[in-house]
Order: C-alpha cells, then sequence, then structure tokens
C-alpha cells in the first residue's frame, strides 16, 4: 500500500494539507484571542455606559455588571477625562498591558504563542477604542487563565477541523488522482505486458485514448515505439530467412565453382591464343566469386567465437602477416615495413588478432596492386598507458566515398571492385569481441591508414 503511487499520494496529501492547516492555525489563534479581548472591552462599555446612565448605582449591580463583562476595572476616556467607571478589588498587580489599537498582525501573533506557552495566570491591562466613537479610549483589566483556556479549546476545535478536512480532501484528490492518472498508467502498463508476451503480433500495439494531454502523448510516443519495433522484427525475421537461404546458395555456388576452378587450371595449358588471353579473367572471376562465397558462408555464422586471451608476442604475428603477402605481391614493386618495439606483447586472441591484421594488410596490398604502381605499406605500434595502438598504412590511392560511407557494413563497404565488404565488417566485429575499437585514420591520394586500439586492464576505451 504505503509503496504503491497512490499509498505515497495519499499519505503526501494529508501531509500537506495538514501543513497548510498548521499555517492557518497561528493566525487563527492570534485572530482569537484579539477577539476575546475586543469582546470583553465591549462588554466593559456597555457596563460603563449603565452607570453613565445613572450614577447612583447599587454595588451589587455594578459587582454584576463587571462579572458579567468578566474585569476588574473599567476606565473610560471621553473629552479627554479619563474616569474609572468600575472597579473591583483585584488578585494581583497589573503584569502587562496590550494596546490593540495599532497592534500589528506580527505582534498579535507573538503575543498569542506566548500566552499559549505561558501556564501562569496573570492580570493584563488592555487598551482599545470604543465602538460606534463612545469616547478616545477604553482600559480593562484582565485575568489570562479563562482566556488561555479559551484559546486552548478553540486550537483543539481547529486542529480536529483541520484533520478532518485533510482526511477528506486526500481522499477526494486520491479518488480523482486514480481516476485521471493511476488507471491511465496501469492500463499503459497493461498493454505493455500484453504486447511484451507477442510482439509481432500488430493487434497488441497501443491505441491512445487517455485524456490527459501528458498521458496521450506518453501513449502516441509508446505506440511509435512499439510499430517500430514490431516491423524491426518482421524485417530481421525475413533477413534471417534470407540469410539462411543465402548461405545454403553460397555452400552449393562454392561447390560448383571450386569444380569449375578445377576446370580452368587445364585451360590455362590451353595453345589457343584467345583461351590464353581470356583463361586469366576467367580464373580470376570464378576465384573472387568462390572467395565471395566463403566470405558470406564465414559472416552467416550465428557469432564469432569469443577471444581467447593470451599474451602474443606482436613483432612475430606481424612478420607471419607480412610474409604471406608478400608471396601474393608477385612482381609487383611493393615494399613492406614494420615499427614494433622489440619485446611488445599485446592481450589479445592470436588467431583473431592474425586475421584482422592480415584483413588490413591485405586489402592495402590489393589496393597497390590495383594502381600497377609501386607503393609501401607500412605497420607500427605503440604502448600507451591505456591500450595497445597497431596502425597499418599504405601508399595507395586512398578509399573510394562510397565505401567510407559504408566502411564496416557488411555487402556494402568493399573499397575495390567485385569487394564484398565483408573483411572490415569480420575484422571490426573481432576487435569489437576485444573491448577495442578498429578506425579509419585517415584516407587520400597519398594513402590510407587504420588504426587497432586494444584497451588494457577492465576492456573500457
Amino acid at each position: 500500500m504505503f509503496n504503491s503511487l497512490s499509498g505515497r499520494l495519499l499519505i503526501l496529501t494529508t501531509i500537506f494539507v495538514m501543513i497548510a492547516e498548521v499555517l492557518i492555525f497561528v493566525p487563527s489563534i492570534a485572530r482569537f484571542r484579539e477577539d476575546y479581548m475586543l469582546n470583553r472591552l465591549e462588554r466593559a462599555q456597555i457596563a460603563s455606559l449603565a452607570l453613565l446612565a445613572d450614577d447612583m448605582l447599587d454595588p451589587a449591580l455594578e459587582e454584576e455588571l463587571l462579572k458579567n463583562a468578566q474585569v476588574f476595572n473599567v476606565v473610560l476616556r471621553r473629552d479627554e477625562a479619563r474616569q474609572l467607571m468600575l472597579s473591583s478589588d483585584m488578585p494581583q498587580a497589573i503584569g502587562q498591558t496590550f494596546d490593540l489599537r495599532d497592534a500589528s498582525a506580527l505582534t498579535l501573533i507573538r503575543d498569542a504563542l506566548a500566552r499559549m506557552i505561558d501556564t501562569e495566570n496573570e492580570v493584563i491591562r488592555v487598551i482599545g477604542a470604543p465602538v460606534r466613537e463612545a469616547g478616545l479610549l477604553i482600559e480593562i483589566t484582565m485575568e489570562t487563565a479563562p482566556m488561555r483556556m479559551a484559546m486552548i479549546d478553540y486550537g483543539i476545535r481547529i486542529l480536529i477541523l483541520s484533520a478532518v478536512i485533510s482526511v477528506v480532501t486526500a481522499f477526494l484528490l486520491f479518488l480523482a488522482m486514480r481516476a485521471l492518472l493511476l488507471k491511465p498508467i496501469a492500463r499503459v502498463v497493461g498493454h505493455m505486458r500484453r504486447y511484451a508476451q507477442s510482439p509481432e503480433d500488430a493487434r497488441r500495439i497501443i491505441e491512445p485514448s487517455a485524456s490527459v494531454t501528458e498521458l496521450r502523448e506518453a501513449e502516441v510516443a509508446l505506440r511509435t515505439l512499439q510499430t517500430d519495433l514490431t516491423q524491426a522484427l518482421k524485417q530481421k525475421e525475413r533477413l534471417a530467412q534470407l540469410g539462411s537461404a543465402v548461405s545454403k546458395i553460397s555452400h552449393d555456388l562454392r561447390n560448383i565453382l571450386t569444380s569449375a576452378q578445377l576446370f580452368t587450371d587445364r585451360i590455362e595449358m590451353s595453345e589457343d591464343p584467345i583461351v590464353k588471353r581470356m583463361a586469366p579473367k576467367l580464373v580470376g572471376s570464378i576465384t573472387r566469386a568462390v572467395h565471395l562465397c566463403e566470405s558470406t558462408l564465414a559472416f552467416g555464422k550465428a557469432e564469432e567465437p569469443g577471444p581467447t586471451l593470451t599474451m602474443v608476442p606482436l613483432a612475430e604475428l606481424i612478420e607471419d602477416v607480412v610474409e604471406g603477402e608478400r608471396l601474393a605481391t608477385g612482381n609487383h614493386a611493393i615494399s613492406f615495413g614494420a615499427d614494433i618495439p622489440v619485446g611488445l606483447t599485446v592481450r589479445a586472441d592470436p588467431e583473431q588478432l592474425y586475421r584482422v591484421i592480415s584483413n588490413l594488410v591485405r586489402n592495402a596490398r590489393q589496393a597497390l596492386m590495383g594502381t600497377g604502381k609501386a607503393g609501401e605499406i607500412g605497420i607500427s605500434a605503440q604502448d600507451t598507458e591505456a591500450a595497445w595502438l597497431i596502425e597499418i598504412s599504405d601508399t595507395g590511392p586512398g578509399l573510394p566515398a562510397k565505401a567510407q560511407e559504408h566502411l564496416f557494413t557488411p555487402f556494402q563497404g568493399g573499397a575495390r571492385k567485385g569487394g564484398s565488404g565483408l573483411g572490415l565488417a569480420i575484422a571490426a566485429e573481432l576487435v569489437r569481441g576485444h573491448g577495442g575499437q578498429l578506425a579509419l585514420i585517415k584516407t587520400e591520394e597519398t594513402g590510407t591508414t587504420f588504426r587497432l586500439t586494444l584497451p588494457k586492464g577492465d576492456g573500457t576505451l
């Protein structure tokens, strides 16, 4: 109950209303005290008027008038003459004097609080203005104990009334908030739960119906989110089915092309000039097709296995990559350079790191071979406090704009004609598995540079 929004709302409303009532309580008590003393002044004035009507009042009647007014003495000033109208014996001397003619609100509140706290019975003098301009001023003396008891009684009644008002107000506000806010929120939560059970079912998408503007905006946003998610799930399902079909086709096609590749080996030995001229192109086309099938099959796996992290001697791994690529350069004037600190080791999966660097170096080599000009490929490494940095650069022609736009997107980021774009996508995925990052640092007419970042510590860059 108390952990729910409705329960807390009920409690907070009651507390806030009580605070408001307390803030009203203090001025109310001050006002009650002022009215109490003004009432005694008015009664004393009436008693003094009776004396003015008949100068010879019986002492018993005079005592009765003072008792009825609940005062000891009455002084009336008329025409600048101060006259003791009625008097009786006082139990003690006058303790304080209060002038109600020019008292400010803060003064009245201060005096009221002081009277509530002070339990001692005192005799006080009260000065006020006569009603209906029946004189210049009127003074009375009175006891404080009856006034304090009346103030306490009034305060108790105010507090009880405040408590009742607080409870009733909180309950009415609770009912209103439950109807306007809590029920619509519960309905939205119910929609979300039903949608989560079957997000592909478009019938479970919420239809906005709230009358409150903010809730309706939330329902509209939720409907948009659910609609987009449903469409994305359908598209994901179609892509999964398409990927499965492509993988099967690629598998069979690779077998067919492998057989065709065996036949091209014999065609190359033909003495026919036309066949000799066309055979290399045919071999190249079939080789690229086989490579595309193999890349598609590799990318179509459910997921790459997680890296097995060990400390890898980087110089030895780079040397293996360079030796393999140097053999593939053939007669092309491509040189390789490596700037690796002696004894540098990095924490990585050796097989996966080899695949990443080999992919980047191979791309650089193929780009240089495509130009038909001499070029250089450089590999460097740095050991910083936060990470190991490996850079692969070349002096090739740079990446085309389209390749830069979809650099790590499968089947879209190919930099070469006929390339699938899977190499960089797979390399980036392997690096992310290490908690690292593969980024293009620069690409221009004078060359391209990629940076591989492998973090130290907990794997955060």
